[in-house]
């Protein structure tokens, strides 16, 4: 199935609106997910292609290869296959990580199994004597349960003060998670120094300008983790007999996997057609120049992959000329060069992209980790949450450090809410779980009240969260009643906590209306965590005090029980990126680029050292999610000089007030 550049006829192309037929195209599609993602829960991608293609009738399966390689390497046989290349390996006589696996092995091998059914949800009594630490085979890792910001104690006093006396279960998950950490670290220093549980080889692929490097690690000699993978690879494919493979990127940790999967399918099944998309291509792979590609991959698609996917298939069916594809690029066969197919057709409407669907995931074998003592963090990472979005891109497409110019932001399109509770029903019927994730850039206020609503005139019970803009739309009344319809979390960004850098990023809000939105929330029984961000352009050291005294402020108000500091990177695709003298910076030169594009370096004339600050930041916002310090100077959480803050003590209670008295 190498269709070439000059095997078909030039016909006309057929309208966009001129859909196929189920029995156009009879071969059968995969959709995988590489590693690595997330251990806790599918990663949503497969889910949409897999329910959208089944809803126009093809024959669509999915399967999860992160999960499969996870749960074949944390496993008594895969435990050792490790140890036998450990005990050969030079970091055996340096390594305090891989000597504790080496002279524990015995029970790291006996306890990985139970560790693994505990964190699945399948015996749960294990909790009590995981949580005596009588148990399990204790790695560097556990170095942290015995000092907790720089208080000396012992172990036990830290796992209570932070799981209370009646946490086991949660005390167990965490010690479970840094047993698996421990053995991630003992994988990454004698297997492949590349691994994470979450961003494997990530540097290969992130803001790459060249494929050289991936390319170079792609010809390398397999180590373990390439083995197994390829071993699951080609059952995959045994098993589903595919015509055409779409292989999933949404995160550079993602692409180093993806590439080593299709090289495989070329080596074992080279008549299957290889289809890569997702977020990492959407974002970093928009001038893509390199030939390479396409020796493992036939087709790139950008953006949302509905459009492109079915005009592919009528490439196939010989109804549509290569260069009459959508956003898709491929290999010229006669020039050998890079070409992109620009047909521009309308998108598949949101409200017809169908239901997702987990059929073929196994649901059941996830793990729920518990990483991060932080309450939303541990969202990310704990239970099984069904993924769903409200609406398509984002309502407000304006902040300047986001991506606004590309598909998934720029492009605002909804759905009935009863169509939205439609799909919930039927996602809970065939998962039997009703824990939602919205996974939209900013839940609209508007549809967010249609859904509640719906939700509640249904008398339909789930749990829900999501990602919103800190808006005055949320009202008291409007926080309620999504509580009501079963908002257990919400988080939105104040990222600069400045008024003056809110209205430079064009952020639409102020600090006093978030403390008065983010209360409102609270009020309703809901946790809100704040996305904080730091290293914005021209943001200066005072700002930087400041903005961590609202936030001091906020914890002690009650309106934040949650928050993290991210440092600011200026991408390609947002208004910094595009116009940086808007925002008083200059760009980086950045080297001829073939490959990938989107982190972009740039000159700060301020000279602020953020990455020094935000050490002292990420220390302060620990503690204030935990009660403590909040009445500390907020100088002193900095380890360098820095100015005292300009913001009064009473800011927020009296932006507070302001809410009450009007």
């Amino acid at each position: 199935m190498r269709w070439k550049e000059d095997g078909f006829a030039m016909i006309p192309v057929i309208s966009a609106v001129e859909e196929m037929t189920p029995t156009d195209y009879r071969g059968r599609i995969l959709s995988l997910i590489p590693p690595m993602t997330q251990l806790n829960t599918p990663y949503p991608s497969t889910a949409y292609l897999t329910g959208f293609l089944r809803s126009r009738g093809f024959d669509a399966v999915q399967t999860d290869l992160a999960l499969q390689l996870v749960l074949h390497l944390l496993s008594r046989s895969g435990l050792q296959q490790i140890l036998d290349r450990a005990r050969q390996h030079p970091a055996m006589k340096t390594s305090g990580s891989v000597q504790t696996f080496a002279a524990e092995s015995g029970r790291y091998l006996a306890t990985v199994d139970l560790v693994i059914r505990f964190l699945q949800g399948r015996d749960s009594t294990l909790a009590h004597r995981i949580a005596s630490r009588n148990l399990l085979p204790e790695g560097p890792r556990f170095q942290t349960l015995d000092v907790y910001e720089g208080d000396e104690d012992n172990g036990e006093d830290s796992l209570a003060w932070a799981f209370g006396a009646l946490g086991v279960q949660d005390r167990a998950r965490h010690l479970c998670t840094l047993f698996l950490s421990d053995l991630a670290d003992v994988i990454r220093e004698t297997i492949d120094p590349r691994f994470e549980f979450v961003r494997y080889a990530e540097s290969l692929a992130a803001s790459q300008p060249t494929f050289d490097p991936l390319a170079t690690a792609l010809a390398a000699p397999l180590t373990l983790l390439d083995e197994t993978l390829r071993h699951l690879t080609r059952n995959a494919v045994q098993q589903h007999q595919p015509q055409m493979v779409l292989v999933t990127v949404p995160f550079p940790g993602t692409v180093y996997a993806a590439f080593r999967i299709a090289q495989w399918i070329r080596e074992m099944a080279p008549d299957v057609l290889t289809v890569l998309g997702g977020g990492y291509v959407n974002t970093e792979l928009r001038e893509l120049q390199e030939p390479r590609v396409f020796d493992y991959f036939d087709f790139v698609t950008l953006d949302d992959g509905e459009r492109p996917l079915l005009a592919l298939v009528d490439h196939l069916q010989g109804r549509r000329a290569l260069d009459q594809l959508v956003r898709t690029y491929y290999r010229s066969s006669d020039t050998g060069r890079v070409q992109y197919s620009r047909a521009v057709e309308p998108d598949v409407p949101f409200a017809k992209v169908g239901t997702p669907t987990w059929d073929g995931l196994p649901l059941h074998d996830y793990l729920s980790t518990l990483d991060m003592l932080n309450p939303m963090h541990r969202l990310w990472s704990d239970g099984r949450w069904n993924k769903l979005t409200i609406a398509h891109g984002c309502y407000w497409k304006k902040c300047s450090f986001c991506d606004i110019s590309l598909d998934y932001i720029g492009r605002y399109d909804t759905a009935a809410a009863e169509l939205l509770a439609d799909r919930i029903q039927t996602i809970v019927q065939e998962t039997g779980q009703t824990g939602f994730h919205f996974v939209d850039e900013a839940a609209p206020p508007k549809g967010l009240r249609s859904l509640a609503e719906e939700l509640l005139k249904r008398n339909l019970k789930i749990s829900w969260w999501g990602n919103i803009r800190f808006e005055k739309s949320f009202t008291p009344d409007l926080c309620q009643l999504l509580a009501d319809s079963g908002c257990i979390a919400i988080s939105g960004g104040l990222e600069v906590a400045s008024d003056r850098l809110l209205a430079l990023m064009e952020k639409g809000v102020s600090v006093a209306q978030v403390a008065r939105v983010t209360r409102s929330f609270s009020d309703a029984g809901i946790l809100v965590h704040a996305y904080l961000m730091y290293g914005f352009p021209t943001q200066t050291v005072q700002e930087t005090v400041d903005a961590l005294e609202y936030v001091r402020q906020l914890f002690e108000e009650g309106c934040l029980h949650s928050g993290f500091f991210h440092r600011f990177t200026c991408t390609a695709h947002s208004p910094v990126g595009q116009s940086p003298e808007r925002y008083g910076v200059t760009l980086k030169p950045l080297p001829p680029i073939t490959f990938a594009k989107n982190d972009v370096e740039f000159v700060d004339p301020t000279g602020v050292d953020h990455d020094a600050l935000g050490e002292s930041l990420t220390k302060a916002i620990y503690n204030f999610m935990h009660g403590v310090g909040l009445d500390a100077d907020i100088r002193s959480w900095f380890r360098s000089r820095v100015p005292r803050s300009t913001v009064p003590r009473n800011y927020i209670a009296r932006a507070l007030q302001s809410r009450s008295s009007g």
